[in-house]
C-alpha cells in the first residue's frame, strides 16, 4: 500500500509559520481545537511540530508575559519539546506504522524535504481494522 493513499494534502491541512505570533499561534490552535500542529518554513519544508505544551512551557517560563504583548513573540522562538519525525512520499508503510504510533500524525515531505501534507494515526487505525475485520470473516 502507497502512503499517498493515506495523505491529507498540505491545502486541507492547518500549519503554522515560523513568523507567525504566539498571539495568533494560541488562537488559531484555540479556534481550531488541536492540540499539535506542523510548522512550516519560509523554503515550504517542514519545521517542526508545535503542541499545547510547547506554548504552556513558553508561558510558564514566562510568567511576565501578558497576552497582549505575545503578538511581539514568534513562533520560532517558543522551543520545541517534540522531534516529530517526517517520511517521504515514497516511504513504505513499516516506516509509517512505526511513527504512528509515537506521533498523533506524520509529517509527509517531498524528496526535497517540502511539506506536501500529513498521515493522521487515525487514518492508519482504520486501515488496519478494516485489514483485521476481512480477515476475520474468512
Amino acid at each position: 500500500m502507497n502512503i499517498a493513499f493515506f495523505l491529507l494534502p498540505k491545502q486541507d491541512v492547518i500549519c503554522f509559520t515560523q513568523d507567525m505570533t504566539l498571539r495568533q499561534t494560541l488562537e488559531r490552535m484555540e479556534y481550531n481545537r488541536y492540540t499539535a500542529v506542523p510548522i512550516i518554513d519560509a523554503n515550504g519544508g517542514y519545521a517542526g511540530t508545535v503542541t499545547e505544551g510547547d506554548l504552556l512551557w513558553y508561558l510558564k517560563k514566562h510568567a511576565d508575559l501578558k497576552l497582549e504583548n505575545a503578538s511581539k513573540v514568534k513562533l520560532a522562538d517558543v522551543p520545541l519539546r517534540l522531534n516529530n519525525k517526517t517520511v517521504r512520499i515514497d516511504a513504505n508503510m513499516d516506516d509509517l506504522i512505526s511513527l504512528a504510533k509515537v506521533q498523533n500524525f506524520v509529517p509527509v515531505v517531498d524528496d526535497m524535504n517540502r511539506f506536501i501534507g500529513i498521515v493522521r494515526r487515525s487514518e492508519i487505525i482504520d486501515y488496519c481494522e478494516k485489514i483485521i475485520m476481512e480477515q476475520q470473516k474468512v
